[in-house]
């Protein structure tokens, strides 16, 4: 059954619940038979009977952090005091979600001569976790560098996880930079400050055409499409999707 094909709203049930970083936390849920999607992709999540709501509704899109390649469907999310996430929070495991999609275009081309560099600032993680792990588990030829910004490597998701597979690969490669690691208690010998052109230059010596897929903050993606369009960077070799801080 295609993807196009597929019942578009299912009900799953919660299997795992996972903190992945320091006010982070992973939500597992089983994978219906024969659902297909795109890693990159999203899906609306709706709370069923939640026993309480606001204003914002009892519905949110988040990205399938999990890949096309796992048995479950992840969303992983900052964890914010808001109606929404403390119902998601306290969903006993069995409890049930409404899913509808999935939905979204941030998704690799088809091109695999191409190089492929990933710019993601905090939970914009989530789409890149999804093809990076498509990827190693597909053993795809085609070069991948993420580069994945942080305020401190406390709040850095998946990071440990994308390390590895860089570790157990010849096709990607990550880099980390920290932002205000004078708030942080742990050791980072990795870059640090902003994303920039002078350090994408640096790791980025010898790739020859890639494309670039941004996503995080609005600030941090309306910045890197400024600095990737004044680097000479040609708009439809850039593909970008805002997450915002619901």
């Amino acid at each position: 059954m295609s993807v196009a094909a597929q019942p578009r709203i299912r009900r799953v049930k919660l299997r795992q619940r996972t903190d992945v970083a320091e006010g982070t936390t992973a939500f597992r849920f089983e994978k219906p038979p024969g659902f297909d999607f795109e890693a990159g992709q999203f899906l609306d999540w709706t709370l069923v009977d939640p026993p309480e709501t606001d204003a914002e509704g009892s519905v949110r899109a988040f990205t399938i952090a999990s890949s096309p390649t796992e048995d479950t469907l992840m969303l992983a999310t900052r964890m914010r005091d808001t109606a929404f996430k403390r119902v998601l929070k306290r969903m006993p495991l069995g409890a049930e979600m409404q899913i509808e999609g999935p939905s979204g275009d941030l998704v690799l081309d088809g091109d695999v001569t191409r190089p492929v560099v990933f710019l993601a600032g905090g939970i914009g993680i989530t789409p890149f976790r999804s093809m990076l792990v498509t990827a190693a588990r597909t053993k795809s030829a085609r070069r991948i560098h993420l580069f994945y910004s942080n305020r401190r490597p406390e709040d850095a998701a998946f990071l440990d996880e994308l390390e590895s597979l860089a570790r157990e690969t010849t096709t990607i490669r990550v880099t980390a930079t920290m932002t205000e690691m004078e708030k942080s208690q742990r050791a980072w010998s990795g870059e640090t400050g902003l994303l920039d052109h002078p350090m994408l230059a640096r790791h980025l010596a010898g790739v020859l055409s890639p494309i670039y897929y941004v996503a995080g903050p609005p600030g941090l993606v309306k910045g890197m499409q400024a600095m990737l369009t004044g680097a000479g960077i040609a708009g439809a070799d850039i593909r970008a999707e805002e997450f915002d801080g619901y």
